[in-house]
C-alpha cells in the first residue's frame, strides 16, 4: 500500500497461506498517560517517577495532515510520549470524509452486515504496532485462515498466463505443501527463508534504541546493512544470495507482484524480502480503519474529516505556522465552516501523506521538498457472483484454485528479454455470501465474493470470461437481466497504492523545515511518507508516525526527565 489523504492503503492478497502478506514488525513502545499542565504547582505521579509541573508550560499546538496510518499513529503517539507537564493540542486534517487513508472498507450488496477490505487487507501477528493497537481497544481480531468459508477446497495457483506453474493446498496441509517446494525447487525455500530472517531481522532493529528514534532514514538504513538491499533489485539481490530463477520466478515474484505489483527487475531487494514474511495474517472485524479511528480519539485531537489544507504560511518572527483549509463540497464536513483560514498558530506541522498528491502552498517555499515519484496505478475490483472461476480460461484440468497469483510467462530462449504479463496479479476467491433478501424473494443461493487487482481496469466482458458461466447465459450476456445474474454486486476502485521500490540508496528527509533553534526544538514541519519507497506497508507508515512524534517530544526538551522531581528504587516498568 499510497499514502494517506491523497491515497489510501495498501492493497494486499487476503489469506495467511497465500504468499506476500505484510511486513512483520516490532514497535518499541511507551505508554505514558497525557495530563494537562496544572495552574498551580502540583506533583504527578507516573509509575516510579514523580513530577513537579509548574503549570506555566508553553501548550504545544500541532497540526497533523492526514487521518491514515501514518497521521492516525503520528498523533496516538505524541500523547503516548508526551510529557505529563507538556501540554499539547493536536489537530488533524483529513481531505477525505472518512478514517483510515488507503484502509478503507465497501460493503458488499451496500450491505453494512458484508464488509470487505477495497485497500490495506491485512497485517500479521509480529506487526506489534497494529496488534498492540488492537488489543488495547478491544477490536475483535478475523484469523484469516479459520474465516470466509468456501464451499470448495482452498487452493492458491501460480499462473503464468497459459498454465499454472505451482499449486498448494491450504495450511491444513502444511508439510505437504513444504515437501512439494522441496521436491520441485530444492534449497531455495529454505534459502530465502534464511534470507528473509537476516533482512527483516535487521530492519526490525530500526523499532529499537540506539536506532529509534531516527532522524535520519537513509543514515540509519545504511548503519543497519540494509542498503544493499535496496540499491539493487529483487532479482539482483536474489541471484547473490544463491537462490535460483526457477523459484525466483515461480513463487517470489508472484508475492511481489500481489503486494507491490512489480516483477523482480523492478522492486528493490528490501521489498522483495518484504514480500516473503507472511506468518499470522488477520484483519479486524468490520475493517482495519478501525486501529487508526481508535488512536485518533485516544489521542483527544480535534479532527476535521472532508477538509483540504492548501496552503502553510510561517510567521517569521514568531517561527509559527497558520494553515488556510477548504471543504469539499462532495461530501458534509464534520464539525468544521465550509471554508476557513485556521486561527490557531501552530509550532508543529506534520504531513503526514505523500506531499506530492497534496497540492500544498508553502509561504515561504520549502527550502527542498521530496521528489516526486512514481506510483503504482492499481485497480481493484470486487464483485459478487453466482459462477466459479472457470477451468477452461485458466487452462486447468484439475482441482482449479481459489485465489490465483501471477507470474511472468517465461523468456522465449532465443529473445530472452522478452515475456508477458497476465493482464491482472491475483484473483482471490475472498468468501461465500448470501445476498440480502426481502420477504417477497425466493430464498436465494450462496455467491462467491471475489477481488481482483489489475494494471488496468478490468471490463465486465473480460471478467465474464474468467467465470465458468453456462453456455446460454455467455451467448445472451448482452441482455440488462443476464447481466444482472452475472454480476450481482461490483465496486472499483484506482488506487495510487505504493511508490515504484526503485533501488535506490537515498531517502526523503523526516524533516523539512527545523524551527528556527539550530536544528533542535520540536518545531517546524515534518514529514512521514519518506519510507514509503524503503517500505510501504500499514505498519510502516505506523512505524514513522511514531517515529516523527518521538523526534517531535524530544525537540521540546526531555520528555522522560522535564519537571521530573523523584525517582523511586523500584517502579513499574513502561
Amino acid at each position: 500500500m499510497a499514502p494517506s489523504s491523497a491515497q489510501e492503503r495498501r492493497p494486499v492478497s487476503r489469506r495467511r497461506w497465500v504468499l506476500g502478506a505484510l511486513l512483520g514488525l516490532v514497535a518499541v513502545t511507551w505508554y505514558l498517560y497525557p495530563s494537562a499542565g496544572p495552574t498551580e504547582p502540583e506533583v504527578q505521579h507516573r509509575g516510579a517517577i514523580s513530577y513537579a509541573c509548574s503549570g506555566d508550560e508553553p501548550v504545544r499546538n500541532v497540526a497533523v495532515i492526514g487521518a491514515g496510518s501514518a497521521g492516525a499513529s503520528a498523533a496516538y503517539y505524541l500523547r503516548q510520549y508526551q510529557s505529563p507537564c507538556q501540554p499539547i493540542n493536536i489537530t488533524i486534517y483529513e481531505r477525505n470524509h472518512y478514517i483510515g487513508g488507503r484502509t478503507t472498507t465497501v460493503n458488499a450488496y451496500d450491505d453494512p452486515d458484508y464488509p470487505v477490505e477495497l485497500g490495506g487487507s491485512i497485517f500479521v501477528e509480529v506487526n506489534h504496532n497494529l496488534v498492540n493497537a488492537a488489543r488495547d481497544f478491544g477490536l475483535s481480531i478475523n484469523n484469516l485462515q479459520a474465516s470466509g468459508k468456501l464451499d470448495t477446497p482452498e487452493v492458491l495457483g501460480v499462473w503464468d498466463g497459459e498454465d499454472f506453474v505451482f499449486t498448494q493446498s491450504d495450511a491444513s496441509n502444511r508439510y505437504w505443501n513444504i515437501a512439494k517446494l522441496l521436491w520441485k525447487y530444492g534449497y531455495a525455500p529454505i534459502r530465502t527463508q534464511t534470507l528473509m530472517k537476516k533482512t527483516v531481522g535487521s530492519f526490525l532493529k530500526m523499532y529499537k534504541p540506539p536506532y529509534f528514534p531516527f532522524k535520519s532514514l537513509s543514515k540509519t538504513a545504511s548503519d543497519l546493512g540494509l542498503l544493499g538491499a535496496t540499491a539493487v533489485t529483487g532479482g539482483q539481490y536474489l541471484e547473490t544470495s544463491g537462490i535460483s530463477s526457477h523459484f525466483a520466478h515461480d513463487i517470489i515474484q508472484a508475492s511481489t507482484r500481489v503486494n507491490y505489483a512489480q516483477n523482480l527487475d523492478q522492486i528493490h531487494g528490501l521489498g522483495t524480502m518484504v514480500c516473503m514474511a507472511t506468518d499470522g495474517a488477520m484483519s479486524i472485524k468490520g475493517g482495519n480503519w478501525q486501529i487508526f479511528a481508535n488512536m485518533i480519539a485516544a489521542s483527544g485531537a480535534t479532527l476535521h474529516l472532508n477538509t483540504s489544507v492548501t496552503s502553510i504560511t510561517r510567521d517569521t518572527s514568531s517561527g509559527k505556522y497558520a494553515i488556510e483549509t477548504s471543504t469539499s463540497p462532495l461530501q458534509p464536513a464534520q464539525d468544521i465552516p465550509s471554508s476557513s483560514v485556521e486561527g490557531t498558530n501552530y509550532d508543529t506541522i506534520i504531513l503526514a501523506s505523500p506531499l506530492q498528491f497534496s497540492h500544498l502552498e508553502f509561504r515561504p517555499p520549502l527550502p527542498s521538498p521530496p521528489a516526486k515519484i512514481p506510483y503504482v496505478s492499481q485497480h481493484v475490483t470486487l464483485f459478487t457472483s453466482p459462477y466459479p472461476l472457470s477451468r477452461r480460461y485458466f487452462n486447468s484440468p484439475a482441482l482449479m484454485p481459489t485465489t490465483i497469483l501471477t507470474t511472468t510467462t517465461p523468456p522465449n530462449p532465443h529473445e530472452p528479454d522478452t515475456f508477458t504479463s497476465p493482464p491482472f496479479y491475483s484473483i482471490s476467491t475472498l468468501r461465500t455470501l448470501v445476498p440480502p433478501s426481502t420477504s417477497e424473494d425466493k430464498k436465494k443461493q450462496p455467491e462467491y465474493l471475489y477481488k481482483i487487482f489489475s494494471r488496468s481496469a478490468m471490463s465486465e466482458s473480460h471478467i465474464r470470461t474468467l467465470l465458468d458461466i453456462p453456455p446460454g447465459k455467455e451467448a445472451n450476456e448482452q441482455q440488462q437481466q443476464q447481466q444482472q445474474e452475472v454480476f450481482t454486486w461490483l465496486k472499483r476502485k484506482r488506487w495510487d497504492a505504493y511508490p515504484v521500490l526503485d533501488p535506490t540508496a537515498r531517502f526523503e528527509d523526516i524533516r523539512l523545515v527545523g524551527d528556527g533553534k539550530g536544528g533542535g526544538g520540536g518545531g517546524g514541519i515534518w514529514y512521514t511518507s519518506g519510507i514509503e519507497s524503503f517500505i510501504s506497508t500499514m505498519e510502516t507508515s505506523s512505524l514513522m508516525g511514531a517515529n516523527v512524534a518521538r523526534l517531535v517530544v524530544d525537540g521540546w526538551g526531555d520528555a522522560g526527565s522535564a519537571g521530573r522531581v523523584e525517582e523511586e528504587e523500584e517502579g513499574e516498568e513502561l
